[in-house]
């Protein structure tokens, strides 16, 4: 099993946030409704249930790749915000703003 690295450039994450560039990727109210997402308390207690199990080995197989679903759209959602910030500086300083 490979791990999957956000700045790899054929990683999951990396193809992802490729999607996001361009004149049809990120724009002002997408990039600010971006950096609004996150998981709902409900996820994060599962994470964490997971996360817990986990490091005592008690997960099943089912459980481990739930944990790892969890853990590959958390590095999506990160690329993504990343570049919603970098997206919403760059716009600031071609407005004059900032």
């Amino acid at each position: 099993m490979s791990a999957t690295r956000p700045d790899m450039k054929g990683g999951a994450a990396a193809i992802f946030a490729r999607l996001w560039e361009g004149e049809q990727g990120l724009t002002v109210p997408v990039a600010r409704h971006v950096l609004k997402l996150g998981f709902g308390d409900a996820d994060k207690a599962r994470m964490r249930e997971l996360a817990g199990r986990n490091g005592r080995g008690e997960l099943s197989d089912e459980e481990r790749e739930e944990l790892d679903n969890f853990v590959k759209v958390g590095d999506l959602l990160a690329v993504l915000q990343s570049r919603a910030r970098k997206f919403l500086k760059h716009a600031q300083h071609r407005n004059g703003h900032g």
